[in-house]
This record gives C-alpha cells, sequence and structure tokens, in this order.
C-alpha cells in the first residue's frame, strides 16, 4: 500500500460534487492500461472514496452507487482516472518529472553510444542535449514511450547509435551464483568447462558493456572476458 505522503489525489467533479481517491502515482499508468494487472490494495492509499481527502470528508453510500453505478472501488477508481483528474501539487510534480527525467537519461545513456567513439555519451551530455530539445516529459507515461521520443528529439541534436555487443565470459566455479544473476537477462548460451569454470556468451547494448564488464570483475577478479565478433 502506498503511503499517504507517497500518495497522489485522482479527482472527479459530477453534479456538483468531488469525487476523490488517493493513489500511486508509480502505477497509474499500469492500472489504467490494465486494472487486473496492479493490486488494489498496492495502488490505493486508503481503501475508500472522498469528496475531500484532505479533510476526510467521505460521500455517502447512495451517493457513490448514484454517481458510479457500483460501490467496487477498483470500478469507481478505474472511473475516476478514465474521466477525471491527477491533482498535484507543485513539488509532487516537479519530483515526479525530474524522476522520470532521470530514468530516461539513464535508458539512453546505458542503451546508446556515440557511432564515432563506440562509447557512450556522459549523462551531463544527454541532460543538456534533452533540455535544448525542450522535450516535455510526463511523469504519467510509460518509461518506453518517452525514451522512444526523447531519441526522436535527441537525434538532430547528438550522434546515437543504437548498437549491441557479445562478449564471452569465462567465470571460475565458485563466483558463479551472482555473476550469472548479473549476466542472465543478456546470455545466449553457457556451460561448464572441465577445469570447473562457468562459460558464458551474451549479447548487450553497446552503452552497457563496460558497466557489465565492471559489475562481472567486481564480483569476481579472476574472470576474463572477450568481445566476439557480432
Amino acid at each position: 500500500m502506498v503511503s499517504l505522503d507517497d500518495s497522489v489525489l485522482a479527482r472527479l467533479e459530477k453534479g456538483g460534487k468531488r469525487y476523490e481517491v488517493l493513489v500511486d502515482p508509480a502505477l497509474v499508468e499500469t492500472f489504467k492500461e490494465d486494472s487486473t494487472s496492479v493490486e488494489i490494495d498496492d495502488f490505493l492509499a486508503i481503501d475508500e472514496v472522498f469528496h475531500d481527502a484532505r479533510d476526510g470528508e467521505r460521500p455517502t453510500e447512495e451517493a457513490i452507487e448514484r454517481v458510479f453505478g457500483t460501490q467496487d472501488i477498483t470500478v469507481i477508481t478505474q472511473m475516476i482516472l478514465e474521466k477525471g483528474s491527477i491533482q498535484l501539487t507543485t513539488a509532487q510534480r516537479k519530483h515526479m518529472v525530474e524522476q522520470m527525467r532521470q530514468k530516461i537519461i539513464h535508458h539512453i545513456h546505458t542503451q546508446a553510444v556515440d557511432p564515432k567513439t563506440k562509447s557512450p555519451h556522459p549523462k551531463t551530455r544527454l541532460e543538456l542535449a534533452l533540455d535544448e530539445s525542450r522535450y516535455s516529459v510526463d511523469p504519467f507515461k510509460r518509461l518506453e514511450e518517452q525514451v522512444k521520443d526523447a531519441i526522436a528529439k535527441l537525434k538532430p541534436l547528438i550522434p546515437l547509435s543504437f548498437e549491441t555487443v557479445r562478449l564471452a565470459f569465462k567465470i571460475p566455479g565458485s563466483a558463479y551464483g551472482s555473476v550469472h544473476r548479473d549476466l542472465r537477462s543478456y546470455q545466449q548460451k553457457e556451460g561448464w568447462l572441465e577445469d570447473g569454470s562457468w562459460a558464458c556468451v551474451i549479447e548487450c547494448p553497446a552503452g552497457m558493456k563496460a558497466d557489465l564488464i565492471g559489475q562481472v570483475m567486481r564480483r569476481s577478479s579472476d574472470a576474463e572476458v572477450k568481445e566476439l565478433n557480432s
């Protein structure tokens, strides 16, 4: 359950009255797309509908039934989000926009490289280019969609290439558990060698190469890595 401090107001005005619920801002888009994918107890700070959530003023059951045609809090929340609006304070919006902005920048930083140097652009360069592009960050829009939109804005300003690299790792058997957790989402094949070492081949975005190698070497200083031809 989201805390009261971290929740935001979703509000619908109907018949001269407000109907409000306190929701988790991080789950708004997911809930709107598929309410069954989110536990309602996790999404709501309080499992109730209000006329004024801050003052604790509640509508009667008759009023709720008349406006929404149900007492089901999930259905009511869906209707409020579909037909109403999210009420954010200036501080809440600023914080949420900056959080989403950093997620967009981090995603591009780890996925893309400068085609000339084959290295990721520094985050500060991406931040400045995003500011220059005047891209408007939406705190409720899905990250994947915003990354796509932001890249379209950035490409005229800085060179971006979305290449992948293939890496072969040889890891001492004692480090298998921790290293495997880091690499499994990129893994193409794996196997155990006669000397007890574990070997694997991964494919990952070129921008992530240095970070992944660094993670593995911190897990096992005896690890060996080789970049393969694509």
